[in-house]
């Protein structure tokens, strides 16, 4: 098939692994790269690195995310129990005593502990080449036929109908889960050399602390930025107060162009954090009329321009800890998400190994 953009974006790897790799640099986590994973369990111990997932609680942390509601599947035409359950048993033969539970959850499923894919963010870019910006996504996928949107008119009716079904038909979560996700794993600890206050890491900041710590991220590890954010957020009990979350929480600087670059020269293979973004938020200001960038320049860079998968609202800070403790930083981190046709992100719960 034709190549599908004419030209890509400045900064971008398009095409680095064929003009059709849904997978990004996730491509890096290679058997080799696994082995090395696997080289770095010394111990045997497992961390789970996933928050609770209905943490945060509510819809203060991000509106448009809703928190998990489960519900009781009917069996034999049995109502549910108190706690939501429905107990069920074959009353056509006494002689089984099978008791059955089964449950439904309804959630976003990018409120919690999570995985972005490449399909999550895209940009208005002229890849054709005529002049006019069109909105397109990592390798030049396109929204509105490889990545649909979803559509009020196709609303089911009863308990879903506000949540029309989008299709990624491209650059989905299942690309990842089918890809696996375990390698190396490296953990930045910017808790540790920052503070829990509100800052934004650029290139020299991050470049000061792996030194100090005697780091260094090699082609195709995966990288994890420990910032507290989680810890803190899971101390406040599903009743997040927003605004001292980001006041005491520390980010990867977006706009430090320096940093765009070494995330790209360096070729890891994914970015992690304990916090909502990766990168820290900041609010959107136009400096000049008529100008047009990202709110989220290093999700634009990575997702959009470079196939690096995020990861937002791990929890790191145990697994920081004990690794400080024994002067390490590298373990074997396996990540798969749901394996869920179309999907533009996925809960997982991440398990490290040391």
């Amino acid at each position: 098939m034709p190549q599908r953009w004419q030209q890509a974006p400045p900064g971008s790897h398009w095409g680095e692994f064929g003009p059709d790799d849904q997978r990004g640099r996730l491509n890096l986590v290679t058997p080799e790269k696994v082995l090395q994973g696997v080289a770095e369990v010394r111990e045997g111990r497992t961390f789970c690195l996933s928050l609770p997932l209905d943490v945060p609680g509510g819809q203060s942390l991000n509106r448009r995310r809703i928190a998990p509601r489960r519900f009781a599947v009917i069996r034999d035409g049995q109502s549910a129990g108190q706690q939501g359950f429905c107990w069920s048993y074959d009353s056509e033969d006494p002689d089984l005593t099978d008791v059955v539970n089964d449950d439904v959850v309804l959630m976003s499923l990018q409120y919690s502990t999570q995985w972005d894919s490449l399909a999550h963010m895209g940009s208005r870019f002229d890849a054709d080449g005529d002049g006019v910006a069109e909105m397109v996504f990592y390798n030049g996928f396109r929204a509105g036929s490889d990545i649909l949107p979803a559509r009020a008119d196709a609303a089911a009716a009863g308990t879903f109908a506000h949540y029309p079904q989008p299709r990624a038909d491209a650059l989905g979560i299942e690309h990842i889960a089918e890809h696996g996700v375990q390698g190396r794993a490296v953990l930045v600890d910017l808790a540790h050399h920052i503070g829990r206050r509100r800052e934004a890491v650029g290139y020299d900041a991050l470049m000061r602390i792996l030194e100090a710590d005697g780091i260094q991220v090699e082609c195709g590890d995966l990288v994890c930025i420990h910032t507290g954010f989680a810890d803190t957020l899971l101390s406040m009990n599903r009743q997040p107060d927003v605004a001292y979350l980001h006041e005491t929480g520390s980010g990867l600087d977006g706009n430090d162009a320096r940093l765009l670059q070494w995330i790209v020269d360096v070729r890891l293979a994914s970015l992690i954090a304990d916090n909502p973004a990766v990168e820290l938020v900041v609010p959107s200001v136009r400096a000049h009329a008529g100008i047009r960038r990202p709110r989220l320049p290093l999700h634009e860079h990575c997702l959009f321009k470079n196939g690096i998968p995020l990861g937002e609202l791990w929890y790191l800070t145990e697994l920081a800890q004990w690794l400080r403790a024994r002067k390490r930083h590298r373990f074997l981190l396996t990540a798969p998400p749901l394996r869920l046709p179309g999907a533009v992100g996925s809960p997982v719960t991440p398990v490290a190994t040391v």
